[in-house]
């Protein structure tokens, strides 16, 4: 089984000069950011403390700006500039890893299929998430044959009707708003036919910077015009869920600012809050975690896996409910902030879960 990663690259110029490959500079800052020293940087990275410090020298006559800054006291600490590059990077890596992700995810099927013939795969298609990340994570230590597609819930629940998949993720929040939302997946959710198998439950809320500068309590602050929103794209659960609640609250979309400015994954909706190209918006709470950002809790919801109950007795499909099911994985979804693993593994049908 080949498995294959792709990770995001760029470079940067300025002005006539030749582009800057950012990789190992990136690479180089962070270890500063963490270590507050070059030569432990440099120790970190295995290089030396001459090439360390030739790098960034080098990389600010590029730039034209200084990237570190030393203090008595204080050891060495990133500049305004070297930080927005981490910046920068982590909004690269939180708008393009589900599509690279998934890009992987069919080489690997694609390889495997020309060296080893057709190949048996579990089609696990889903909204990219933090626990779903995770047991991704937990298929590979176990070496499971799994091709991923990250889509929009309704999306997968609509490619497992049309058996495009195996496994269809989606979420549904807890209280008022559970019957609307459910009722957008019932018509592709077979309830003699389909089961659901718990991930986990998870909190989402406003995302505001360190210490809410801006006095944000609520969905109601959203319409004030001094406060900028950045969304998650039409189509996503969590937009759905968001337009739910805005509704319940009698509260006009048109009075949000930047209401339309959108993002694919919670993770680029707080690197955008964190880099304070925004103000507010709404996601996961690990995201907020993350990013070092202020979280407001406003409702909790369940994640399930949809699949045809039939499937159960696939050993390929037991495998996954297995370390779903496992101790060791639950432990990792209680590791997530804003994450709860009480019923991860449970297996009910579709009225057991919505009676």
């Amino acid at each position: 089984m080949y498995k294959v990663n792709i990770k995001p690259h760029w470079e940067i110029a300025h002005g006539d000069d030749s582009p800057l490959d950012t990789t190992e500079l990136l690479a180089l800052l962070t270890a500063v950011q963490q270590t507050g020293s070059i030569a432990k940087a440099a120790q970190q990275l295995r290089h030396s403390y001459r090439h360390a410090w030739g790098l960034l020298r080098t990389s600010e006559q590029v730039f034209g700006h200084s990237l570190i800054a030393s203090g008595r006291g204080r050891g060495t600490t990133l500049t305004p500039f070297a930080s927005k590059l981490l910046w920068a990077e982590r909004m690269v890596s939180a708008r393009l890893s589900p599509t690279l992700d998934s890009l992987a995810s069919e080489l690997e099927v694609e390889l495997g299929k020309t060296v080893e013939g057709k190949s048996k795969t579990v089609r696990l298609n889903a909204s990219h998430g933090f626990a779903v990340a995770a047991l991704l994570n937990q298929f590979n230590q176990a070496k499971l044959p799994v091709e991923v597609r990250y889509r929009h819930s309704t999306d997968a629940v609509a490619a497992l009707s049309r058996q495009e998949c195996d496994l269809a993720g989606f979420h549904v929040p807890l209280g008022e708003f559970e019957k609307p939302a459910i009722a957008t997946y019932a018509k592709w959710l077979n309830k003699r036919s389909d089961c659901l198998i718990h991930l986990a439950v998870r909190s989402q809320g406003l995302f505001v910077a360190t210490g809410n500068p801006k006095n944000i309590h609520g969905l109601a602050d959203l319409t004030r015009s001094d406060l900028r929103f950045v969304n998650r794209e039409a189509g996503s659960g969590t937009r759905m869920l968001l337009e739910l609640m805005l509704a319940g609250q009698g509260i006009s979309h048109k009075k949000i600012n930047g209401f339309e400015n959108t993002e694919f994954t919670h993770s680029a909706v707080a690197a955008f809050i964190a880099s304070g190209m925004a103000d507010v918006g709404f996601g996961v709470q690990t995201a907020s975690h993350r990013f070092g950002l202020d979280f407001i809790p406003l409702v909790r919801e369940r994640y399930f896996f949809a699949l045809p109950t039939a499937s159960l007795n696939d050993p390929l499909v037991r495998a996954v409910v297995d370390i779903l099911q496992s101790p060791t994985f639950r432990a990792v979804v209680d590791d997530l902030a804003g994450y709860e693993s009480a019923d991860t593994g449970k297996i009910q049908s579709v009225q057991e879960a919505f009676s």
